[in-house]
């Protein structure tokens, strides 16, 4: 369990779940827009987490995650407007 954690592959396992549910999504007639912005920000700090874990360089690990916030804010006016609450 350790070496699974250390190579990085228990973040690849979840990014592949997070995969299929982007295919199960696109099939049931989101937009792609929807789907990246529902979806990215947890894809970008997986992948930041698994920079983490692999021992890469501070900048692969700081970026992704600077990357997700911007994303998660576009997901939540998304959601408002959606929920006819934007003002």
């Amino acid at each position: 369990m350790e070496q699974l954690f250390a190579s990085g592959h228990a973040v690849d396992i979840v990014l592949a779940v997070l995969a299929i549910e982007a295919i199960w999504l696109y099939r049931r007639n989101w937009a792609v827009r929807d789907i990246i912005t529902t979806l990215g920000p947890a894809v970008l700090i997986l992948l930041g987490t698994r920079a983490a874990l692999t021992g890469a360089s501070w900048i692969w690990v700081s970026l992704p995650l600077a990357a997700s916030f911007p994303l998660h804010l576009a997901d939540l006016a998304r959601q408002t407007k959606k929920a006819g609450t934007g003002r």
